[in-house]
């Protein structure tokens, strides 16, 4: 059993252009003042972490890990969610996406896909650097639009769409092999990869590669109405990162899991803050550390009631209340009677 890291806290919902948000000097003491030791840094955000730069310098990333060091603070990955989703992007979202890729690219769909693997390849050598043991990403979707099978998928759709995104995704795993780093997928509605028979349909088409894994975040399956509890009996192997993250699901008559095409707040399944929505906290901090979870326990903050320095500020003590110190040795030690192999034998009947 493993004591969880934590806590930590994504700071992607809270950069601005305000203080203390807009550099990550500021926005790590903030950070530290609230209580986490760790910080999940998204990568595409300029205003607090050069990606490219990292990826070239040594030199850059000890000065990132000295900066964050005086708060007591420590890089838990880098995150690549919307590098990642731009390695593969459907073309009914060609538009869409465009925003989250360097202005040199957009309109360019060949050459927004190039940039986003030159990003993720990039993060690999920047994690490596930092002395990283994973990294957060999206898969990015090619069969999302075709989930629900109305009209009927033309055959095979569905096993070429993984095929393809197997192949977008196997030299930038070795890149990732390469670096050391494990690079962890998290499953969200819509990616291709958002539960686990996706992963699983994945996982076949990069031949198992080891460093395919998984970001686990119960939040997201919440709202598809999936035993996240079970996922991670079935899953743990693989779960390398995790993003502590609250959600609810309230059946109504006028909506469901797919939302209606409502506002958050008014949806059936919402995010909520920590400790104000449905996810049993106490049983997945208790299964990750009996399965020896190697990671960090990483407040990914969204809620569509609560403000977000709120939902900061209780985060840190929530997940610093859930981590389960691990026990070193059995409760009723205290009753042990030694190893006595006649005895054993006696107790059996066996003489």
């Amino acid at each position: 059993m493993k004591t969880l890291k934590g806590p930590a806290i994504f700071l992607a919902q809270f950069a601005s252009d305000a203080a203390p948000f807009n550099t990550l000097k500021s926005i790590g003491k903030w950070a530290a003042d609230l209580g986490y030791v760790g910080v999940q840094i998204p990568s595409w955000d300029g205003r607090l972490f050069d990606l490219a730069r990292a990826a070239e310098s040594k030199t850059y990333c000890d000065e990132v890990a000295g900066l964050l060091g005086d708060y007591g603070l420590v890089v838990t990955e880098l995150s690549t969610h919307l590098q990642g989703q731009l390695v593969a992007v459907h073309p009914a979202y060609n538009e869409l996406f465009d925003g989250f890729a360097a202005a040199e690219v957009r309109g360019k769909p060949a050459a927004r896909q190039e940039w986003a693997v030159q990003q993720l390849r990039y993060a690999a050598k920047a994690s490596a650097h930092l002395g990283l043991k994973a990294h957060a990403t999206f898969s990015g979707a090619l069969a999302w639009p075709y989930f629900y099978p109305w009209p009927q998928r033309p055959a095979g759709l569905v096993e070429d769409a993984f095929a393809e995104l197997g192949k977008r995704w196997t030299p930038i795993l070795n890149a990732f092999e390469d670096a050391g780093v494990d690079v962890c997928y998290e499953i969200h509605p819509g990616e291709d990869l958002h539960d686990g028979a996706t992963f699983e349909r994945f996982l076949d088409e990069v031949k198992g590669h080891k460093r395919a894994n998984i970001l686990f975040d119960p939040s997201h399956f919440v709202l598809q109405q999936l035993d996240y509890l079970a996922f991670i009996d079935l899953y743990y192997e693989r779960i390398r990162a995790f993003h502590v993250k609250d959600a609810e699901f309230r059946p109504s008559g006028r909506a469901g899991v797919y939302g209606g095409y409502l506002p958050w707040a008014d949806r059936p399944g919402r995010f909520r803050s920590l400790g104000d929505g449905q996810v049993d906290f106490n049983a997945i901090f208790s299964k990750l550390a009996v399965c020896d979870f190697p990671g960090w326990a990483v407040l990914e903050w969204e809620c569509a009631i609560k403000h977000p320095e709120q939902g900061a500020r209780e985060g840190a003590p929530f997940i610093k209340r859930h981590i389960i110190e691990v026990t070193e040795r059995a409760f009723d030690d205290f009753a042990a009677s030694g190893v006595d192999r006649a005895l054993n034998r006696r107790v059996m009947g066996l003489g």
